[in-house]
């Protein structure tokens, strides 16, 4: 004997929205939880910040900071929506500067990674291992 189910009724949260559901009437472990949203992501938003500047991922990193903080509280949701829109209206002015504008961005985001690359003594540590001792190549946070 085949049976039908019944549909779900559609004001029972299930998942996600469940599991909220049910912090919320814990007060406690509703209060852990959106503190530990917000460390979680303060730290994917500051790391975001910091690699802004450098190739790769840089402003992906700060959008998944301002997501996961934005599924707890209000502030984050308008600052990720402001966000987006500032910007969409930042890479549409760049990309209408043309090639010359790419080029002094390549080449000013190339001289930032070497002179980071340099302070943080990577040159000299890499010379060290090919034996080429040079002075320069060491970071001047290390004489």
């Amino acid at each position: 004997m085949i049976t039908e189910l019944e549909p779900r009724s559609t004001s029972e949260p299930t998942g996600w929205r469940a599991f909220r559901a049910r912090l919320t009437v814990r007060p406690t472990l509703n209060l852990a939880y959106r503190i530990g949203v917000a460390v979680v992501g303060a730290a994917v938003l500051v790391l975001g910040i910091l690699a802004i500047p450098y190739p790769g991922p840089g402003w992906a990193i700060v959008f998944a900071g301002l997501g996961i903080l934005a599924t707890e509280f209000a502030w984050a949701r308008r600052a990720l929506s402001w966000l987006r829109g500032k910007y969409r209206q930042g890479m549409a002015w760049y990309s209408s500067r043309g090639t010359a504008m790419r080029v002094f961005a390549a080449a000013a985001t190339f001289a930032l990674v070497v002179a980071t690359l340099w302070i943080l003594g990577t040159f000299g540590l890499l010379g060290g291992w090919i034996g080429v001792e040079w002075q320069w190549l060491h970071s001047p946070l290390s004489r």
